[in-house]
This record gives C-alpha cells, structure tokens and sequence, in this order.
C-alpha cells in the first residue's frame, strides 16, 4: 500500500477516535448534573428497583435515547434519505446521499447551534452557579437581560440566515423553540426532585423510575446536539455518547459525592457548549471549521476547570489539615 494512502487512512482513524474521545467526554460532563439527580432519587428507592435502573434504564438510555435521538434528527432533516441511509449517511460513498447531507447541514447547524448558545447565556444569566471566571457575578446580577439577549441574537441570526435560505431561518427557529421546550421540562424536573427528597412525594419506585427516564431524556438533548459540533456521523455520536452514559453510569453508582467536589466542572460543561455552538454557527453560514476543532477545544476548556476545580480543593484540603 503506497506511503499517502497508509498516512491518509491512518489520519482518518486518528480523527475518529479523537472525535469519540471528545464525545464521551463532552457526554460525561454534560450529564454530571443528570447523575446527581439520579443517584439522589435512587438513594430513596429500594435496592431491586435502583438495580433495575442501573441495567436496563442505562440500556435505554444509551441505545434508545442516545441512539434514536441523533438518528431522529438526520433523518428529518434529510427526509430523501431512508432510514439505513440517514444511519450511515457519513459513510456512503453514493453521491447523491452526500448531495443530501451536504444541502440539510447548514439548517441543522444552525438549529444545534441556536440551542446550545441559548443553553449558555441562560446558564450565565439565569441558574446558580460557582463562580468559576470573572464577570460571572456581574453578569448575573443582571438576569432578566437574558431574554433581551437572546431575542437580539435570534433575530440577527434569523437575518442573516434568511440571505442565504429561508430553511435555515426556520432551522434558527426550531433551535430556539427546542431549548424553551426542554428548559420548561428541567425546570418540572428541579421541582419535582425537590419533592421526592423532602418526602413530599407518594411515588411508587416504579413512577420514580419512569420520572428518571424521562429526566434522562431532557438532559440527553444537551449532549445530543452538542454532539452535532464534533461529527454529523450517526454511529460515531451513538458511540461517544453510549460510552459517556457509561461513564456518568459509574459516577452514579460509585463516585458521585467525590465528583461534587470538583465544583468547577459545571462551568467546564457551560463554556463548551458555548464554543461548540459558535462552531456550528460559524460553520453553519460556511466557515467549514475543521472537525479536529471540537474535541480539542472540548479538552483545553474542561482540563482547565477540572485543574481549576482540583487545585481549589488541594487548597481547601491543606486548610483543613
């Protein structure tokens, strides 16, 4: 095999697995908020029905939710394409189904990207949080600048979409609409977490498992369309994301408490989803960002407010010593 095409073959696999290991990381800090409200409900459930979760809900969650969701949207957005086709899209060598994906990824670009840069500016303005960087603080005393933020973006980009299609205005707009739409289920989701573990609740485990489904599924959109940012390829994203849920799996069942202590990881979780919504923008309007972009950033961003996290925690340690 002649050295050029042994070098491309051996890029193309680098990529891969660096786009994997992006995902199952960007996955795994996404979710710890999810596997804190799991393992804080699973605490008042009995050990068959926790047991039970653990096996066949995290099943679910990585093959049906994880799995169907990325798939899901592919496909609508390619409605041409079957549903094999709109599975193995990335990797067909048919021209027509490339023509396909090419023509649809500026609308779900856009979309994805709309909904995680409005997934940040709430996190920034609006929900508590350890103040990681300077100017969080002042930022968040102005909170219901939020709204005024985010209409001024929408419409800008709005704007700028209609002068290329009218498809992709509207994909700006179905981003925008999903993130109302899961924001109001978390938000259910707090009030209702606050109840099971206060004692309020008369739940059985069984509706405590199908709220925790349910839970999952909101907190996957995040990852979900996150995950557009590092690859469109269906089975790279299941992949990723499958191995983060196993991650955030064991976090749930061993580790939650000390993952708590890292207080900065949330933040790590919110500026990736800020810079990976900027690169589905950017992208979205033509600037074909380089697909090494996302992981690497994903990595320089989280490394950073784990070491953040860590060396706050060495300090608080020697304090207490």
């Amino acid at each position: 095999m002649p050295f050029d095409i042994t070098f491309t073959i051996m890029l193309d696999l680098a990529l891969i697995g660096l786009t994997i290991l992006g995902l199952m990381m960007f996955e795994t800090i996404i979710s710890v908020d999810n596997a804190v409200i799991n393992a804080d409900v699973l605490s008042k459930m009995s050990q068959k029905a926790r047991r039970w979760f653990l096996t066949w809900g995290l099943l679910f969650a990585v093959f049906v939710v994880r799995g169907l969701l990325p798939w899901l949207i592919v496909w609508l957005a390619n409605p041409s394409l079957g549903p094999i086709q709109a599975l193995t899209a990335t990797f067909s060598s048919d021209p027509l189904v490339h023509e396909s994906i090419e023509t649809s990824k500026p609308v779900l670009l856009v979309g994805g990207g709309v909904f995680l840069v409005f997934l940040f500016f709430h996190w920034l303005f609006m929900e508590p949080k350890n103040y990681g960087l300077l100017g969080e603080k002042t930022v968040q005393r102005y909170s219901l600048w939020f709204f005024a933020v985010v209409s001024i973006l929408l419409a800008l980009i709005v704007w700028f979409a209609t002068q290329v299609s009218g498809l992709m205005a509207f994909g700006a707009v179905v981003g925008s609409t999903a993130f109302f739409i899961t924001h109001g289920f978390k938000e259910n989701a707090e009030s209702k977490e606050k109840e099971l573990l206060q004692g309020n609740s008369n739940m059985s485990d069984f509706s405590k498992i199908l709220y925790l489904e349910v839970i999952d599924t909101t907190f996957s959109i995040d990852g979900v369309i996150g995950a557009f940012a590092f690859t469109l390829s269906v089975p790279l994203i299941i992949l990723g994301n499958g191995l983060g849920a196993l991650v955030v799996r064991e976090f749930t069942i061993r580790n939650i408490e000390n993952v708590k202590k890292y207080k900065y990881l949330k933040n790590g979780a919110m500026y990736s989803v800020f810079f990976l919504g900027c690169i589905m923008l950017l992208d979205a309007f033509g600037a074909h960002i380089p697909e090494f972009v996302s992981p690497i950033i994903t990595f320089a961003v989280i490394g950073y407010f784990f070491w953040k996290s860590k060396k706050e925690l060495d300090m608080e340690k020697k304090k207490t010593k």
